[in-house]
């Protein structure tokens, strides 16, 4: 560096004036001397000036040598003393640490004696070490050479006042001084005296030697640890006679060795900083030090490694859970597909031999051949891609239609619409086919549950017909149902079932208007229809609502083209609006009533009557109905939260079931007298036993808003209807089932947010309106509309047809059970829909 001849030469000069000893600070005083022998000539005040000027020259000199060649200055924040770090209590020796700081010492005070300064200073007081073990040069106030006189009592005094901010602050404010294994100060004041070289003390000025013998006893106290304060002032004070303790021998021999000849009391018995910086000894242990380090980096890397592979591991345990899912799944389609063929190939013999019988083989088996061929192209092509079903169907229906047609022209129209008809339903299939396949697999699941066998934790179920529940119970492929025969047995059951649901839902293509009926007053403005229904012989139905009327009209008379106006057969007026109407499925003439007073009545058809009036409730009644099992009861249910039980035959009630909320919808059970199902505004459904009013027999939670409707669809299973846009399928609870297993299926697609839209059910079919002013039709398997019907509005001047939002469909009635669906709209509109 510059300025290092000048150094040097300062440095010899004070080895050859120096007189007496300053102790472990002999390289600071001999600057101190030597610069006060070379202004001796100047005045007294400039002579301190310049004295402490050219004192903050050099020591900034050194300091940067030192920073330089000890890895630059600490690293802050948590930098300590190595005084305090060597005195820690209970410090463990690590060997490879403690040499890892040595060697940092050693090439700092090897680089100052390179420049041929004598450091003096090689002591923990005037070292820094950071949490990374990077040690740094400080200068401190022990450090300092105007803090000493030619006195070694004045220079110890002056230790004092602290090597480190961090022991000052310590002491100064009342710590742990006093109770530390290692108090600081004490050990301090020894410091100079156990880091002074053997020439030193008999007053021989520092030199490079000095710097070695300091660096002996610095590895001595890195790699020898102390229990108390005694004992280390102990061996301390045996170290200055080199009498090493017997575990430092013990445990660290080479160390122990090299200490000795490092504190060798003859200087130049001591090895030069150039030989112990190239020593075998600290070469050998930064070897060492660097395989280790390599050796922690491979650890870590193996570490990363073992990471990896757990998360590879772990990946390929879910991608082999989700295979042997797919394995299996794959292995339950393949069996139904299987059994289906087997199906297809009995009927085909059967058909056959009835043909051969009778006597009409000619065209029936080219129709069946290509029926055959159309449906093996379909049932191949659902396995593959959506694109490849119609494009190939049409290619090859093509061909054998130009076959066919040279021998029958007859047969080949027939076909056309066979195909057609196939080519539709398999669009249909495809436009729904992920609701099918979760109906699919919810239907085998429940299949699996009926039959009393644990179903495959890998087959995909579902409580709603969307896919959402899985089961997780573990179980293999049922190889049982796999094995059994096809003639008949439980496998053959359940691929009846789910073909029956399947072919109702492809059985109709459209609803189909029969007869247009505008019942509505041209001068009255309230021509909203509430309810409808069917007489017991479905000749006559019934219409009332807002109007105040009951009308009366018979179905062939509306049915028959020829008439374009229709009148009612029967009308009666009401006293107020009237909400719900139910035939007596016994007497033919009797239709019961409730209107927005809260009146109930039974009125005489034939008679144009009322027969009985009750007025019991307190509020608007929502819905009456009257038991298939005993014609005599009736139940109605109300805004006022009570449900009222009648007799035709009594005058009052004979009985009340009270609920927290408002009752829209009440129904007998079809089989029961005993049984009746409650739609209530909370959101739930309530089943009520007769026989106990107190409290009801189950409940069904699952809608988010109002219950408007509920129906039985047959004795076991219920639909209910909710402002929250959906109708639900419930399967009656037994005593063990849960409410959330009830759930068959949710059904959406209609709109319905706040109006009542009407509910009917029929032989797996259930119908009600939307508020879009459509009908959607529902089949019981499947969560998606099977058919759907949109009301047009008419202007009455233009005859032009116009969309009214406001207008939506308020109430469907089934005929019976028959294909023939009555709907109703806002406006008074009504239709005769059948699915063809």
């Amino acid at each position: 560096m510059g300025g290092s001849e000048e150094t040097s030469g300062w440095a010899r000069s004070s080895s050859a004036s120096r007189a007496g000893g300053g102790g472990a600070f002999s390289g600071s005083i001999g600057f101190f001397r030597a610069a006060t022998g070379c202004i001796s000539g100047w005045d007294q005040e400039e002579e301190e000036e310049e004295k402490e000027e050219f004192v903050r020259e050099e020591k900034e000199k050194l300091r940067r040598l030192l920073s330089s060649s000890g890895g630059g200055s600490g690293d802050g924040g948590g930098d300590v003393s190595l005084r305090e770090w060597l005195d820690r209590p209970g410090r463990p020796v690590d060997i490879l640490e403690c040499l890892h700081v040595f060697r940092q010492v050693v090439e700092a005070v090897g680089a100052a004696q390179e420049q041929g300064i004598v450091i003096g200073n090689v002591r923990p007081s005037c070292f820094v070490i950071s949490p990374s073990n990077r040690v740094s040069f400080i200068e401190s106030t022990s450090c300092s050479a105007s803090s000493y006189s030619s006195s070694e009592g004045e220079g110890t005094e002056a230790q004092l006042e602290g090597p480190s901010s961090t022991t000052q602050r310590r002491d100064a404010d009342g710590g742990s001084g006093e109770n530390n294994t290692f108090p600081m100060k004490r050990i301090l004041l020894m410091e100079s005296t156990w880091y002074t070289s053997p020439e030193e003390v008999d007053g021989a000025p520092g030199t490079f030697a000095s710097d070695v013998f300091r660096l002996g006893v610095l590895l001595f106290e890195l790699v020898c640890a102390f229990n108390s304060q005694e004992e280390k002032l102990t061996i301390m004070a045996d170290l200055r006679h080199r009498v090493l303790p017997p575990q430092l021998l013990l445990n660290w021999p080479k160390e122990a060795s090299f200490c000795l000849w490092l504190l060798h009391p003859q200087p130049d018995t001591r090895p030069k900083m150039s030989e112990v910086l190239h020593s075998e000894f600290l070469n050998q242990q930064i070897n060492f030090l660097d395989e280790s380090e390599s050796v922690a980096k491979l650890s870590e890397e193996i570490e990363d490694q073992e990471l990896l592979r757990e998360f590879l591991l772990h990946l390929q345990y879910r991608k082999l859970e989700v295979a042997h899912r797919l394995h299996d799944t794959v292995t339950c389609i393949s069996a139904d597909i299987q059994e289906i063929q087997e199906q297809r190939s009995v009927l085909k013999q059967s058909s056959c031999q009835k043909l051969d019988k009778d006597g009409h083989s000619s065209s029936f088996p080219k129709f069946d051949q290509s029926a055959q061929y159309a449906v093996v192209k379909m049932d191949s092509s659902c396995l593959g891609a959506r694109k490849r079903l119609r494009p190939d169907y049409k290619k090859v229906s093509g061909n054998e239609l130009t076959n066919l047609g040279s021998e029958d022209p007859g047969s080949v129209t027939e076909l056309q619409i066979d195909q057609q008809n196939l080519a539709s339903k398999s669009s249909r299939l495809m436009q729904n086919f992920k609701k099918l396949e979760a109906a699919y697999f919810s239907a085998r699941c429940r299949q699996s549950k009926s039959t009393g066998r644990p179903p495959n934790k890998f087959l995909p179920a579902t409580s709603n017909g969307t896919g959402s529940a899985v089961w997780t119970e573990r179980s293999s492929v049922d190889d049982t149902v796999l094995k059994e025969g096809h003639g008949g047995g439980r496998k053959s059951e359940w691929i009846s079932s789910f073909l029956e649901d399947l072919s109702k839902y492809l059985s109709f293509s459209k609803l189909k208007v029969r007869a247009d009926l505008k019942q509505g007053d041209l001068l009255n403005t309230m021509n909203l229809v509430c309810s409808i229904g069917f007489d017991r012989d479905k000749e006559f139905f019934a219409t009332a609502g807002v109007n105040k009327k009951i009308k009366v009209f018979e179905c062939d008379m509306i049915l028959n083209k020829d008439r374009d106006i229709h009148y009612p057969v029967v009308e009666m007026a009401n006293k107020s609006k009237l909400s719900c109407i139910c035939w007596n499925s016994y007497i033919k003439s009797q239709i019961a009533s409730s209107d927005f007073e809260g009146v109930v009545q039974v009125w005489d058809v034939t008679r144009s009557q009322s027969l009985v009036e009750m007025k019991e409730h307190e509020r608007r009644v929502w819905s009456v109905d009257f038991s298939l099992a005993d014609p005599t009861k009736l139940a109605s249910g109300s805004d006022d939260g009570t449900v009222k039980l009648w007799s035709i035959n009594k005058a009052g009630s004979i009985g009340t079931i009270r609920t927290k909320a408002n009752v829209c919808s009440v129904q007998f059970h079809p089989d029961s007298a005993y049984s009746l199902a409650v739609g209530s505004a909370d959101h739930q459904v309530y089943c009520y036993d007769l026989r106990n009013l107190r409290m009801p027999s189950c409940m069904l939670p699952g809608h988010m808003k109002t219950v408007s409707y509920v129906r039985y669809l047959d004795a076991s299973n219920l639909v209910s209807a909710s402002t929250d846009n959906s109708l639900k399928l419930w399967s009656l609870p037994t005593c063990t089932t849960r409410a959330a297993d009830n759930v068959l299926q949710t059904f959406s697609g209609h709109t319905n947010n706040k109006n009542f839209v009407g509910l009917s059910v029929y032989d797996g079919y259930i119908a009600t309106g939307s508020e879009t002013n459509e009908v959607f039709i529902y089949h019981k398997a499947f969560p998606m509309p099977v058919l759907s019907y949109k009301f047009s509005n008419a202007d009455p001047i233009s005859g032009q047809e116009t969309d009214d939002a406001s207008q939506f469909v308020s109430c469907v009635c089934w005929r019976g059970q028959s294909s023939t669906l009555l709907a109703a709209n806002s406006s008074g509109n009504i239709k005769f829909l059948e699915m063809v």
